[in-house]
């Protein structure tokens, strides 16, 4: 699994765009989030992606084509803190009342809403306890489970110390400046090519360039 922080524009459409791009590559997206920043204007995404390295590097280089995209950070390697909320709602007759509630007291969740047939509980931690907690649940009936996905974050400064106000997001490279510079690439690589072009028409047809013709004379006879 491959994680990234992905900061994208506020706009509409983002969000399809984003999704449509990992539909278009293959990629299986396992878990994603979306939520306001620190900054104005701007969103964060947590995907969650079903990738290796090289797929992660392929992930990372697509995404910084679309135009909301604003900074991708790989954040799989990294210390991080994860976490997901969960709400569940279990059946709970009888007996099974006070069972329920003291696994809920075991697992630190509590509950959110109690009515005379079930009983609504709210969890929030890592992905596996979760999972942990919706197991021992279901022998008394789960009967709706709603979670939000895995959010994180960065321990220390690993990912905060690189966020640049001036820049609006990060030190990373920015739309503007990857158009610039390949831009300049591509026209080299004209110029280059129509050189060649030239000094092979020379070689195989003879002509005088140009800049020879302006300094030849006639030698007299």
């Amino acid at each position: 699994m491959q994680t990234f922080a992905v900061y994208v524009d506020n706009k509409p459409g983002v969000l399809n765009r984003v999704a449509s791009l990992f539909r278009r590559r293959a990629f299986n997206i396992e878990s994603l989030t979306v939520g306001h920043t620190e900054l104005s204007g701007l969103s964060r995404m947590t995907i969650v992606v079903d990738t290796d390295e090289r797929g992660a590097r392929l992930v990372e280089a697509n995404l910084y084509k679309l135009l909301p995209v604003r900074r991708v950070d790989n954040i799989t390697r990294v210390p991080t803190i994860a976490r997901d909320l969960a709400m569940i709602k279990v059946s709970a007759i009888g007996d099974a009342r006070t069972q329920v509630m003291q696994l809920v007291d075991v697992y630190r969740a509590r509950i959110v809403d109690v009515s005379p047939e079930t009983l609504v509980i709210e969890t929030t931690g890592t992905e596996d306890k979760i999972d942990s907690l919706l197991e021992v649940l279901r022998p008394y009936g789960v009967i709706e489970m709603v979670r939000t996905g895995r959010v994180e974050m960065a321990r220390g400064t690993s990912v905060a110390a690189t966020v640049a106000p001036s820049r609006g997001i990060g030190n990373g490279p920015t739309r503007s400046t990857r158009r610039r510079s390949g831009l300049g690439i591509r026209t080299s690589r004209i110029q280059n090519s129509e050189l060649r072009s030239q000094k092979y028409a020379r070689q195989h047809t003879g002509e005088i360039p140009e800049w020879r013709r302006c300094t030849t004379t006639r030698m007299p006879t």
